[in-house]
């Protein structure tokens, strides 16, 4: 299958001779939900910002639907969609008059209906006459999105769409963005927040400095890199670890009523038979046990560490 957008050795150096992006290649499949996550000053949003026309490469070439976005600027910008971080709208105008606005400026022809279906999808139909300067922050963000989708693109790019807004938004957020999955919609989204990433995407890719240090589908991720935790509630608590369970790298917790024994859940042995069989033998008692898995959290910690 052919990528929706093809991201080939790009890099940007911005005139002060920062480099924001270095030799990016990466591609998206059409349908997916691709989340990019990174640190604050990663090149997240830098990224989008070339694919979208709004910052030129320094280097590299970028291709939506086969279309170079360079050579068919017009034809590509159609075909996106962008919800940018900051509210940016006139704040004296309504929704119904903002969102066929928006519409008009691609040269799309009037159609009321659906603009009608976007508002009534994105919960803001009862409030097209309001002016957007009464609307709730919820509203707002809401409104990017009709905004953004007004011109009925095949890529919507959220950068950072639920920064800032409560628990209950962001998951009625995520509502949202499924639905428009569902649709046909291919959604790229930069995030801080892990648990979004965990929730939505499909795939996950990694910028750390400007450079792309790991793609691959979440599911995939979390078995590659996901490390497990046996947790054993003992009956006495430990001072140290007993000279015959050192091989095992065990960690003390809980004041030395639980032993922590992190092993590879791909390793042909865990060692957990092996383990609890020596801690028979140096007398060490459990009364419980219980496994943890590691999370997207920990795992993008770890890798930003490393990069």
């Amino acid at each position: 299958m052919n990528p929706v957008i093809s991201i080939a050795d790009v890099s940007k150096t911005y005139a002060s001779g920062f480099k924001a992006l270095k030799n990016i290649n990466l591609d998206i499949q059409q349908g997916e939900i691709f989340a990019l996550l990174g640190p604050n000053g990663a090149g997240k949003t830098t990224l989008i910002s070339i694919v979208c026309g709004i910052v030129n490469a320094s280097l590299g070439t970028v291709t939506v639907d086969g279309k170079d976005i360079v050579r068919d600027y017009r034809a590509v910008r159609g075909m996106i969609g962008l919800v940018p971080q900051e509210l940016s709208t006139d704040m004296f105008e309504t929704p119904w008059a903002t969102v066929n606005f928006s519409r008009g400026l691609f040269g799309k022809k009037r159609d009321h209906a659906f603009v009608e279906k976007v508002l009534k999808d994105l919960s803001l139909w009862e409030k097209k006459d309001s002016r957007i300067m009464t609307l709730s922050g919820g509203m707002k963000r809401r409104l990017l999105i009709a905004k953004a989708l007004a011109h009925e693109p095949r890529v919507l790019f959220l950068d950072e769409p639920t920064a800032g807004v409560d628990v209950e938004l962001r998951r009625e957020m995520w509502d949202i963005v499924r639905t428009l999955r569902a649709s046909g919609v291919t959604i790229i989204l930069t995030t801080h927040y892990i648990e979004e990433a965990e929730e939505m995407a499909d795939r996950v890719g990694v910028i750390a400095k400007g450079e792309i240090i790991l793609v691959e589908e979440k599911a995939e991720l979390m078995r590659k890199l996901g490390k497990k935790q046996l947790v054993l509630q003992l009956h006495e608590a430990l001072d140290a670890i007993p000279s015959g369970l050192a091989v095992y790298d065990l960690q003390i917790s809980n004041d030395g009523h639980e032993l922590i024994y992190t092993y590879d859940t791909q390793a042909e042995r865990t060692g957990i038979t092996a383990l609890l069989n020596d801690m028979r033998t140096a007398g060490v008692a459990f009364k419980d046990l219980s496994t943890t898995q590691s999370s997207l959290e920990d795992i993008f910690v770890d890798l930003v560490r490393k990069a």
